[in-house]
């Protein structure tokens, strides 16, 4: 119905061959399907469901509120929108890993990632974060790694240790996370260039970099990243910070001013948002549908 050429498990070859390129995937936020298909359109490498963002969008802060009903049916609402692969926080993997990993798996998702907080999780850049024990979490990444079907299917694992034990002890967690089954290790909230760059050369598996705005990482270029061997970089919250922003301001002009002509140029067209829904390939349903003219809509 949307379009959408690839099955998931091309999205999740496609996934598995990006990363064998030794080039770095730039993988936005969507918070709807709609920006997943602008994050394609675009020519970015993947599209990304961050848990905050889940959180957020329900009114919630990012505490472990969510439910897995929550964050999979928008998951895949947004998924199968899109021929990008798309990668799901799961935050500490819901109430059971097997039952999460099998829904995400049937939802069209290519990977997840789990991380090794307690399950009232908080934002991995705020401070006085509660881990799980090292062995926990090893256990539930086997479970993960056990309950997925389709093998391309990627397990993340994401370390929120280096502000609670400091950076040597989140990298002996993360080698036991990969000698579990995690094909890639998220270590969040690293400060600078110099722990990205010991994070790299301690570990020899792919690495995902995690470059949201107002937290504790140093805002990096995707190419200083891509030079210090890291193969994916995040955008969580980019374009949920970027609507909610231009929201609000419009909403107070309209309050202000009493009409919106001033912010006009400040909306997607009706053409625009046609094109972006392809509003004119639903006539191969019905000729009905798109029978009129978009010109003076800009």
């Amino acid at each position: 119905m949307h379009f959408v050429k690839r099955s998931s498990q091309e999205k999740r070859i496609d996934l598995d061959q990006k990363l064998k390129s030794n080039k770095i995937l730039r993988v936005p936020g969507a918070y709807n399907p709609l920006t997943a298909k602008i994050i394609e359109e675009i020519g970015y490498d993947a599209v990304y469901v961050s848990g905050a963002v889940m959180s957020n969008d329900l009114g919630y802060p990012d505490i472990g509120l969510t439910t897995l009903k929550d964050v999979s049916n928008r998951s895949y609402q947004i998924a199968r929108v899109t021929n990008l692969p798309t990668i799901v926080d799961i935050d500490t993997g819901f109430k059971s890993c097997k039952e999460t990993i099998e829904t995400f798996e049937n939802f069209e998702i290519a990977a997840v990632h789990l991380e090794d907080q307690i399950e009232q999780k908080r934002c991995g850049h705020l401070d006085n974060k509660e881990l799980i024990s090292k062995e926990e979490m090893v256990g539930k990444i086997k479970e993960c790694v056990s309950s997925r079907k389709d093998k391309r299917f990627k397990i993340i694992a994401r370390s929120d240790a280096k502000s609670v034990e400091g950076i040597d002890k989140m990298i002996e967690r993360c080698k036991a996370y990969v000698d579990v089954g995690a094909e890639v290790i998220f270590p969040e909230a690293l400060k600078d260039e110099t722990e990205f760059e010991k994070v790299r050369k301690s570990l020899s598996c792919y690495l995902l970099a995690n470059m949201t705005e107002f937290g504790k990482s140093k805002l990096l270029n995707y190419k200083d990243l891509e030079n210090l061997g890291y193969n994916i970089v995040i955008y969580p919250v980019t374009t949920q910070r970027l609507a909610m922003k231009s929201v609000e301001d419009g909403l107070r002009a309209i309050f202000d001013n009493g009409h919106q002509n001033n912010i006009i140029d400040k909306m997607q067209t009706r053409k625009r948002l046609y094109e972006l829904v392809e509003y004119e390939k639903y006539n191969s349903l019905d000729e009905k549908i798109y029978n009129f003219n978009t010109d003076g809509h800009e």
